[in-house]
């Protein structure tokens, strides 16, 4: 699920073509212009374009994912709450990346930019990444992993953001193999 140009999904396809413990069976995208329409469409993955009153007021799209039955549903830079239905519809199986060190610069609006622009005015030693659950409310679901990175005194909004997409590249693939490893695991045993 994603909202924007689409960097961490078109990342994520590309790992797990060459990884190929699971497969990128669609994108649900919110903006109708948003560049991970395009990412999709080049990588011949089904695009569902959700509409707000159908997404937070009908059962549609769970619906749809429920006949999909996916092993995780990860959200890459998707800027809206998700349903408690959808938490409750697949318990631990929603999982967000957010760029900073949670719980501190965490909630609702802070997203990309506005996040590092706290993180340097808060004029904090570290950043990074925060890999979690999704739940009810924003950036407080069970954290799954983090990493940090030092803030250096020289560091703008621009170089901060390039150091932590980074560490989204290298880390958030990984961690969802890690996952989805761990759940064939319990198949395999079940």
């Amino acid at each position: 699920m994603a909202s924007g140009k689409g960097t961490n999904a078109a990342n994520l396809i590309a790992y797990f073509n060459r990884n190929p413990i699971a497969r990128v069976k669609a994108i649900l995208c919110n903006v109708p212009h948003a560049g991970v329409i395009q990412v999709a469409s080049e990588a011949g993955i089904p695009v569902i374009l959700l509409e707000k009153n159908t997404f937070f007021n009908t059962s549609i799209y769970l619906d749809i994912l429920k006949k999909m039955q996916p092993r995780l549903i990860v959200l890459a830079g998707f800027l809206w709450k998700i349903p408690a239905s959808w938490i409750e519809t697949f318990p631990r199986q929603i999982i967000n990346i957010h760029p900073a060190l949670l719980p501190r610069f965490g909630g609702k609006g802070m997203y990309g930019n506005r996040v590092h622009e706290a993180v340097l005015q808060a004029r904090e030693a570290y950043s990074g990444i925060t890999i979690h659950y999704v739940n009810e409310e924003y950036d407080a679901g069970d954290i799954i992993f983090q990493e940090k990175i030092k803030v250096e005194p020289h560091d703008t909004v621009e170089t901060l953001a390039q150091k932590i997409h980074a560490l989204e590249y290298t880390y958030y693939p990984q961690v969802i193999a890690g996952l989805l490893s761990q759940d064939l695991a319990v198949e395999k045993t079940s």
